[in-house]
This record gives C-alpha cells, sequence and structure tokens, in this order.
C-alpha cells in the first residue's frame, strides 16, 4: 500500500513538497520541473531558495500562521523563482499537519501558471508584486490590506503606482494590462 501512495506522490500532476521547519524534506518530479532544478539539489534546502527575495520570504513566513492556525489551510498566487534565477507565477497551496504549528510540517503544492500570467519587464517591488497577485485576484484594498497587514490606503498607493507602471487608467484596465503582459 505504501509503493501505491509513493507512486501518486510522483505522478501527482502538480509539484508536491513535504516540509519541516520550511525546509524540504521530500518533492516529487514536477517540483523539479517547475523549478528547472534536481531532486538532489531541493532536498534538504529552505524554501528561501525559491522566493525571489529574502524580504518576501520572511513576509510570507509572518503572514502564513495565523491563517493556518485558523484553518488548517493556505493558498495564494505568487511570484517565484526558479534555479536559474527567472521569475514566474506560481499558484501554491499547503496544509500544516498541526494547525496550532504550521511550519512544523506540512504538505505544499505548486502549479505553474505563468501561462495565464506572464511575468512583465516592469520593475515591481516585492510588495507591489504582492498587491498586484492580490488585485488579480478581485480583491479590494480592505481586504488586501487586512491581508498584507498594511492600512488600505498604503494598497492604495502600491495599486497607484501599478497603474502607472502599466499605463492603465482604472483598477479594470490594469487587470486587463497585467493579464494581457
Amino acid at each position: 500500500m505504501l509503493e501505491d501512495y509513493r507512486s501518486a506522490f510522483e505522478m501527482a500532476p502538480i509539484g508536491l513538497v513535504i516540509s519541516r521547519h520550511r525546509t524540504i524534506v521530500e518533492c516529487n518530479q514536477r517540483v523539479c520541473e517547475i523549478f528547472q532544478t534536481t531532486r538532489d539539489a531541493l532536498m534538504g534546502q529552505s524554501f528561501l531558495t525559491l522566493y525571489p527575495t529574502v524580504d518576501e520570504f520572511e513576509r510570507l513566513g509572518l503572514r502564513i500562521p495565523p491563517i493556518m492556525n485558523a484553518t488548517g489551510l493556505y493558498s495564494d498566487s505568487r511570484i517565484m523563482k526558479r534555479a536559474n534565477g527567472q521569475f514566474f507565477w506560481c499558484h501554491v497551496s499547503g496544509r500544516s499537519f498541526d494547525r496550532d504549528k504550521p511550519h512544523d510540517a506540512g504538505i505544499w503544492s505548486f502549479e505553474d501558471i505563468s501561462e495565464q500570467r506572464p511575468i512583465t519587464e516592469h520593475q515591481l517591488t516585492a510588495r507591489e508584486r504582492e498587491v498586484a497577485a492580490r488585485v488579480l485576484e478581485g480583491k479590494s484594498a480592505k481586504v488586501i490590506g487586512k491581508e498584507l497587514g498594511i492600512s488600505h490606503r498604503t494598497v492604495e498607493i502600491h495599486r497607484s503606482r501599478l497603474m502607472q507602471k502599466f499605463g492603465a487608467s482604472s483598477t479594470a484596465d490594469l487587470i486587463q494590462k497585467m493579464l494581457s503582459v
């Protein structure tokens, strides 16, 4: 029976990782394909290696526990980094084995969504990327602010900067331009 579970893990159409303290302890081949690396290169590595910046890794590390404590689950779309340094959009979902200690151990899925959301040449800050991801999900400034732990006014400033960078005249125009690049 254990072989059946191992086969399902390896053959899953999405990337799967088992983690302990934000360190990769097991992964399937699809994760290696998504991040363009090998299993040996990922095993024992911190999730930090998959993030564009240390700041984004740390900020997300602080945001996950309250959500997992409440629900046991976490999910978002974010920009990640392949082994060759290339940034791409990735949908990440996770479940902790113990919701009271979400970083102790968990299982995470990774899905490359870069075909639906290509990376633009626009230079975006880490916070702008976080706001952009949530704007694309249709979330309001108040909801985004609550999720990111910042004021809705700060979210509006970031959205305004995004609109300038993309040459958008409205939020709907911004979403269209971010999806079309």
